[in-house]
Formats: structure tokens, C-alpha cells, sequence
């Protein structure tokens, strides 16, 4: 008797952080748990969260999301989480090394990109990210615009 295939977990995303890719070159990104209280987690899975200014801090070995806001949970006890707490980020002791390097390099930094839940569980999308300079986004939103009118143009002609 064969065993059941493994059943593919899907992702219900959260929020994404949409100034990320606006603001930074993305160069690699990885998926990390987060460590939550249980009404953080009613509040992501109502959708109430953003991560307009949150980035990611390595501390004595451990990863840490800084600034990312989830909104309190309406139901819950007089006993409410800080929206802006710092969390825990689960990751392997390597990952936090790798990444700690490379973060030490020039101008890089780690960035969420997006929460979601895959399963049961909480997940968030860090990018090693490097900044961008304001001549880059705006060749960014000239691409942008090309690519627009070239899509309408295509449209009419049809």
C-alpha cells in the first residue's frame, strides 16, 4: 500500500510591503516563521497588519522583525499585544549567520516583503535588499510607463 502524497499547503497572504521593491533592489529572499502571541494571530488572519517601516534586526545571534504593525484584536481579553512589539523571526542559526554577513556588507539590509499564512502557520518573506538611488526609481517608473502605453497601444490596434 502506498502512502498518501503529502498534501501542498496553500499561502493566504496578509500584507505585502509594496514600497519594497520601489525602494530597493531585491537579491534574494527567504521564508522564516514568527513568533506570535495568539491574538496577533486572530488579527493577521482578519488581515489586519501592514509593514510600511518595518525592516529586520540580528541581534546576539537572533533575528528580530522591528516595526511592523498588527493591529490589536478586537475580541480579545483585557490582556492586549503592543501593535508595534518586536518579534521573533524563526530561522536556523546558519541562515541568521549567512545573512548577518551579508548585511554587514555596504549599504545592504533585510527586508519583510510579505506575511502570509502557509497552513496553520504564520510566515513572512524576507529579501536581502540594497538601496535604491532616486535616479533608479525613476528609470523604474519610466519602464513602468513604456511598458503601459505599449500594452494600451496593443489593445487599440486589436
Amino acid at each position: 500500500m502506498s502512502s498518501p502524497e503529502p498534501k501542498e499547503r496553500k499561502e493566504k497572504v496578509v500584507c505585502h510591503n509594496r514600497k519594497a521593491r520601489h525602494d530597493f533592489f531585491i537579491e534574494k529572499s527567504l521564508e522564516a516563521g514568527v513568533a506570535l502571541v495568539g491574538s496577533e494571530v486572530k488579527s493577521l488572519r482578519e488581515g489586519r497588519a501592514h509593514l510600511n517601516e518595518a525592516y529586520v534586526d540580528i541581534v546576539k545571534g537572533q533575528a528580530f522583525l522591528v516595526g511592523a504593525h498588527i493591529s490589536p484584536y478586537g475580541n480579545a481579553t483585557h490582556v492586549q499585544h503592543d501593535p508595534l512589539r518586536t518579534r521573533k523571526l524563526l530561522l536556523s542559526r546558519q541562515e541568521i549567520k549567512k545573512y548577518e554577513r551579508e548585511v554587514s556588507l555596504k549599504g545592504q539590509t533585510l527586508i519583510p516583503l510579505k506575511i502570509y499564512f502557509k497552513g496553520p502557520y504564520a510566515k513572512i518573506e524576507i529579501a536581502l535588499a540594497k538601496g535604491k538611488k532616486s535616479y533608479d526609481k525613476r528609470e523604474d517608473i519610466k519602464k513602468k510607463d513604456v511598458e503601459r502605453d505599449l500594452r494600451r497601444m496593443g489593445k487599440k490596434l486589436e
